[in-house]
């Protein structure tokens, strides 16, 4: 039987070189499938919107492959597993991850449930791939440190990996642009999406505003106590942070939040490194293909190419879940309650979990 494949087709340069891949890798079953997850209804009055000109890029690209498009409408998806989950996190004062649940909830989830039957594989535009292992299929960094995307990715299941084909997987950024630039694309010079998937073209605080409002109150600094000026509301800020606080005399860093008071503490860079953490826990896991055997990772705490080498220690907590006890070679300032720490073994993504609030470890550094 000959394998119908699927490519999620986003407009952009990397699907659409992820698609041309596979067609000259001798692919003749081949669909394209453009997900509408853009909340247009909701969210209209801030901007316009960016799906008209994704999709009109995505019908180009297929037209010069010949290769038939489809759109798949799941906004409704998309709110409830992913969207829902981001505003409860703000809520709570976490940084939530909404790209990793994108991915597992809806890129290989709910699409998959929508056409499951109909083909055999999902190919995508990311920067990872999948190699075989003994254990069947591995998730593998990209050669590309900056673009890789394995943290995006570390909460698939071994069955979704199983059927998902990364075409550009081997090739670094610049390997894209010089393939869309030989095809002649539509899109071989449009720029890469930056942020969250679907917010397209607005910003990200008018997002969260418009869900959660405004509530001012004061940046106190941490060290003094003393108040040093206003916020609109303790979720627009992220552990870690230093640009938009609006202060003098800086640079001053997000160090913690109170959100029973709404207070948004900072420490000035002279101060902040006290503030760093070595020790954290995580919870919540998903491994890919089984808890790690070693002690001694390598871990991601936020997308990019910096890893901090790491040991690693199983654990429960006091409700009997099971935990991973983590303690970094350096701190860093930037961890936060409720983002994702990610966690590598060499080159193989094993999976990973959500920082912990009510188990942070003594600080270190």
């Amino acid at each position: 039987m000959s394998k119908r494949i699927a490519v999620l087709l986003s407009g952009g340069v990397d699907s659409s070189v992820a698609l041309w891949k596979l067609k000259e890798a001798g692919y003749k079953d081949i669909t394209a499938y453009y997900l509408k997850i853009w909340l247009e209804d909701e969210l209209s009055y801030l901007g316009s919107c960016p799906w008209e000109d994704d999709l009109s890029y995505a019908r180009d690209v297929c037209r010069q492959a010949d290769v038939p498009l489809e759109v798949v409408p799941l906004q409704m998806e998309y709110f409830d597993r992913v969207v829902e989950y981001a505003l409860a996190e703000l809520r709570r004062g976490r940084t939530p991850s909404p790209d990793i649940f994108c991915n597992q909830r809806i890129k290989f989830g709910a699409f998959l449930d929508a056409v499951d039957g109909s083909i055999t594989d999902v190919a995508s535009g990311h920067y990872a791939r999948r190699e075989s292992g003994p254990d069947g299929f591995v998730l593998m960094r990209s050669p590309d440190p900056v673009k890789d995307q394995t943290y995006f990715l570390s909460h698939l299941s071994h069955e979704q990996l199983s059927r998902i084909l990364f075409p550009i997987g081997t090739m670094e950024k610049h390997q894209v642009r010089e393939m869309a630039e030989r095809l002649d694309l539509p899109n071989k010079d449009r720029k890469d999406s930056q942020g969250i998937c679907f917010l397209g073209k607005i910003r990200y605080p008018d997002f969260v505003r418009h869900y959660l409002g405004e509530r001012p109150g004061d940046i106190v600094e941490a060290e003094s106590g003393k108040i040093l000026g206003t916020h609109r509301g303790f979720w627009f800020h992220t552990t870690g942070q230093r640009q938009g606080l609006g202060l003098g005399n800086g640079p001053w860093y997000v160090v913690k939040k109170d959100t029973q008071e709404n207070i948004v503490y900072v420490s000035h860079r002279n101060n902040v490194a006290g503030s760093a953490r070595k020790r954290f826990r995580v919870g919540e896991l998903n491994w890919i293909n089984g808890a790690p055997s070693r002690a001694e990772l390598t871990l991601k705490i936020r997308h990019g190419p910096q890893l901090h080498r790491c040991s690693v220690t199983p654990c429960e907590s006091s409700d009997g879940s099971g935990h991973m006890e983590v303690e970094m070679v350096t701190a860093d300032r930037g961890v936060a309650p409720g983002q994702f720490a990610v966690f590598y073994d060499d080159q193989v993504c094993l999976g990973g979990g959500k920082i912990l609030e009510d188990e942070v470890l003594t600080h270190g550094v």
